[in-house]
């Protein structure tokens, strides 16, 4: 009945397609028709946004505030990236992730990503420790100046950093950026 042809990555989009061609059909569109506006469609801002590649190394921006979100992240961007390597960092922000509402669920989410880095914020009200020692490849940073820099150095050709964090992050995205230049 029509075909939608997209640049959106990962199952959780996949599933949000159907219920936005039926809205349309409700609406009098046809399914073709449908089908090909959604191929149109273009992701919102923050969401496995790339934000720039430099030296052959992608950064991602993801508005990942809780485990079920940065799992299918991590699953949406292994699928399209293969075998090449992902750089997890990660900024518990949300109000639930400071509180450690999450803190027993987010290792398992994040074990699809080859690194993990953690930002331990001053409000964050538990320590990272336990769910950086069940990763096998995680480390925790308190200063953001220095999470850079140790992103930088272990950053190679065509690798693959994606930040997850529900704010600004201390603008982390464009100075890795220039970092990586």
């Amino acid at each position: 009945m029509g075909e939608v042809k997209w640049d959106l990555i990962g199952q959780h989009n996949v599933h949000n397609a159907p219920p936005a061609i039926a809205a349309a059909h409700h609406a009098d569109v046809s399914l073709s028709k449908a089908c090909e506006a959604l191929g149109t469609f273009r992701n919102v801002k923050r969401r496995l946004e790339l934000r720039g590649v430099v030296n052959d190394v992608s950064v991602y921006d993801d508005f990942a505030h809780h485990p079920t979100a940065i799992a299918a992240t991590i699953e949406a961007l292994r699928q399209k990236v293969g075998q090449q390597k992902i750089i997890a960092v990660v900024e518990p922000r949300s109000n639930t992730m400071r509180m450690g509402i999450h803190k027993n669920t987010l290792a398992s989410a994040l074990k699809g990503a080859d690194v993990v880095v953690f930002y331990q914020p001053e409000a964050l009200n538990w320590s990272l420790v336990q769910v950086a020692k069940s990763l096998q490849n995680a480390l925790i940073f308190y200063q953001t100046e220095a999470l850079i820099q140790h992103v930088v150095a272990s950053a190679g050709s065509n690798d693959h950093i994606l930040i997850m964090s529900n704010g600004s992050f201390e603008n982390i995205h464009d100075r890795l950026l220039t970092a990586l230049a």
